[in-house]
C-alpha cells in the first residue's frame, strides 16, 4: 500500500511517496495467524523469512519488502485461510 503526500513549499507541490509495511497494513490480525504455518505452507520459506519481508527488512543489508507475486501469494494465503474458518464456523453443531 502506498500513501502519497502532497505538499506545496514555495509555491511548488511536491509529492512524497511512502510505501507501508506490511506488518502495520495486517496489523488487525498480526496476532491471530500462526505467520510461521503461513510462511512454510504457502511460501515454502522460513519463518524468519517471512517475518523480515512482514517488516520490510531485506537480507544481505537490501531493502526489503513484498515483490508483487509475493504479495499475490500472501492474499491467496489469507483469503484461503479465512474461507477454511467461515467453513468450519458454519459447519460448528
Amino acid at each position: 500500500m502506498l500513501i502519497i503526500f502532497c505538499i506545496v513549499f514555495k509555491s511548488k507541490h511536491i509529492m512524497i511517496v511512502k510505501e507501508i509495511p506490511m506488518k502495520q497494513q495486517i496489523n488487525d490480525i498480526l496476532i491471530e495467524i500462526s505467520w510461521g504455518t503461513i510462511s512454510t505452507d504457502y511460501f515454502g520459506k522460513s519463518r524468519s523469512w517471512l517475518s523480515k519481508k512482514m517488516n520490510g527488512k531485506g537480507f544481505n543489508g537490501e531493502q526489503g519488502g513484498f515483490t508483487e507475486s509475493e504479495k499475490e501469494i500472501l492474499r491467496g494465503a489469507l483469503v484461503d485461510l479465512s474461507e477454511r474458518i467461515k467453513k468450519v464456523a458454519v459447519n460448528i453443531k
